[in-house]
């Protein structure tokens, strides 16, 4: 079905929806412009819903686009009826379409899905039965990111009920979620309209303080946020600070409302004070901003923090953060910059000291480490505390700015921690292994209150529960370690660095429930990959008799079944 939208439609007057029982249990708007050939995969994985097709509706709200979109989605509508277009004149930006979309929904329910991202096969199934066992108004699905970052800590285990007390639930704003549309028209939520940023962090923030009811299903990849290869996405356009910024504080504005000065606003603020504005004046991010960007950028971080932000917005902050954020709020650019160029030689090193099957399990033991380009990361500890030994010239008052910081990391370097991960390498689902580890403390050579910190870790691959808990679906997993400590978070491949045990105890086995091959194998930069009954030809070299035969094998009893 194909229409053009009402001009009258707009986030100031919502209409309540009919008081029926909907036939659709959930409807799923797709704001669409000029997506090019990623529309493909977006309108491939809705066609693939398990959940069958009367009970849900796809409504793409074309919002201008001038390349051949309008016309395939127009043809795919004539051939599905699951799928509904709506045409409109440009509007600039998401909000519109995406309000367009609420009205026309015939859904208990509504999810939104951007035109460049798709969705897990069995994701709108899962969620809407997750919200209806929890009455759930609001239900955030677990999101894997190619190209762009997602939630991680927000996804480690499921909540029927969160909240932003009790949860990481404010790591978490951006749309791609499921709303109930009663609760949307209750309480008259819209998307702001026209060509603006952040229009979902103030939809979602007032979201999540209205909702009865928060639900967060971590169990499986229900939606998969891409980074076009052009990175013409919408949020990878050039920021004007100053708009930007403007925007920020409606967002701001709604948590001042709803919240009390205190512990739970400060804990709310330090979000967007964390990734909106520390997180791009560091590292790589900073030094890639253009020049005539970073003066103006930094002049309205400095100005919405004076504005809005008391000192407890920053104290809980890692020591990284807290240096960046002085440097800052003196407004010493080139400090800044000298600090990104000494940040951005950070990076996690790992050494896979063995590996083998038992009792069905590949079991890992590796040894890992943060360093600064060729040298261990170091600590001073000095007066009973560790302090962050940053090597970087600083300005007299650049040093005066990191002195008051306080890059203070007694605390932090207590809570370090290494994650391994399997993540597949056509889909990008991930899935934390079981990991132990302990921390080490690794003097540096005649200087004995330096000292890095060294982890040992021993993480299970069980092939039969690797997935949350599910059979570690058919494909290619490849194996990496993320080391977590004092502001970090630096992820690598494992194995390219392996000890000889290793490499002699790399072989296959065979996953008895489903009679599949399970190998792991060296790829070609030497890295460990699982190949899970994808029965690759990439073989560990000294067992390539062994394996071979073993393939074969397997083969030949497959066929005979």
């Amino acid at each position: 079905m194909t229409s053009q939208a009402s001009p009258a439609v707009g986030p100031s007057t919502p209409e309540a929806a009919p008081a029926r029982e909907p036939a659709v249990k959930v409807s799923v708007i797709v704001p669409v412009y000029n997506p090019g050939r990623y529309l493909e995969d977006c309108i491939a994985s809705l066609l693939d819903q398990d959940m069958p097709a009367g009970e849900f509706e796809a409504i793409f709200v074309d919002d201008g686009s001038t390349d051949h979109s309008p016309r395939r989605l127009d043809d795919l509508a004539a051939t599905h009826p699951l799928i509904r277009v709506i045409h409109q004149a440009n509007s600039g930006w998401s909000g519109k379409p995406r309000n367009v979309g609420i009205e026309a929904a015939h859904g208990e329910y509504v999810f939104f899905l951007d035109n460049d991202d798709r969705l897990g096969r069995q994701a709108l199934r899962r969620m809407y039965a997750f919200a209806k066992a929890n009455d759930s108004d609001i239900v955030v699905g677990k999101m894997v990111g190619k190209g762009r970052g997602v939630p991680r800590e927000l996804f480690r285990k499921t909540y029927p009920a969160a909240t932003l007390a009790d949860s990481p639930l404010i790591d978490s704003l951006t749309p791609h979620k499921l709303f109930r549309r009663s609760f949307l028209d209750k309480h008259g939520l819209r998307f702001p309209e026209g060509r603006r940023r952040l229009e979902d962090h103030v939809f979602v923030i007032a979201a999540y303080f209205a909702a009865d009811t928060i639900s967060v299903l971590s169990d499986y990849v229900c939606y998969y946020h891409v980074r076009r290869d052009d990175d013409s996405n919408a949020g990878f356009e050039r920021l004007d600070p100053k708009s930007y910024f403007c925007f920020l504080r409606e967002a701001l504005d709604i948590v001042e409302a709803n919240t009390e000065p205190g512990p739970l606003r400060d804990r709310l603020y330090r979000r967007w004070y964390r990734v909106e504005m520390l997180e791009r004046l560091r590292g790589k991010r900073l030094l890639d901003t253009p020049a005539d960007q970073c003066g103006p950028l930094l002049h309205e971080i400095r100005t919405v923090v004076a504005e809005r932000f008391g000192p407890g917005v920053a104290a809980p902050l890692p020591p990284t953060h807290r240096i960046i954020g002085s440097l800052a709020q003196a407004g010493l650019l080139d400090d800044l910059l000298g600090f990104a160029d000494w940040e951005n030689n950070i990076a996690a090193t790992v050494r896979l000291d063995d590996l083998g099957w038992q009792d069905g399990t590949l079991q890992l033991t590796l040894t890992a480490e943060l360093r600064n380009g060729d040298k261990l990361l170091t600590f001073a500890h000095r007066n009973g505390r560790d302090t962050l030994d940053v090597h970087c010239t600083l300005s007299p008052a650049g040093q005066a700015a990191l002195t008051e910081a306080d890059p203070d990391c007694t605390s932090r370097l207590q809570k370090s921690k290494v994650d391994v991960l399997a993540r597949n390498r056509d889909t990008r689902a991930e899935y934390l292994l079981p990991t132990t580890f302990s921390r080490t403390r690794y003097p540096v050579a005649e200087q004995g209150a330096v000292f890095g910190q060294v982890f040992q870790a021993r993480a299970t691959v069980d092939i039969a529960t690797a997935a949350s808990g599910r059979p570690l679906p058919t494909g290619t997993w490849d194996l990496f370690v993320r080391i977590t400590s004092c502001g970090w978070t630096k992820e690598t491949r494992l194995g390219a660095d392996r000890s000889d045990a290793a490499t002699d105890h790399c072989v296959p086995s065979v996953d008895s429930q489903r009679d599949m091959m399970v190998t792991p194998y060296w790829t070609d930069k030497g890295n460990l990959s699982l190949d899970v009954g994808k029965h690759t030809n990439r073989r560990p070299a000294h067992t390539g008799r062994r394996l071979a035969g073993s393939l074969r094998r397997w083969a030949r009893n497959s066929a005979k079944q």
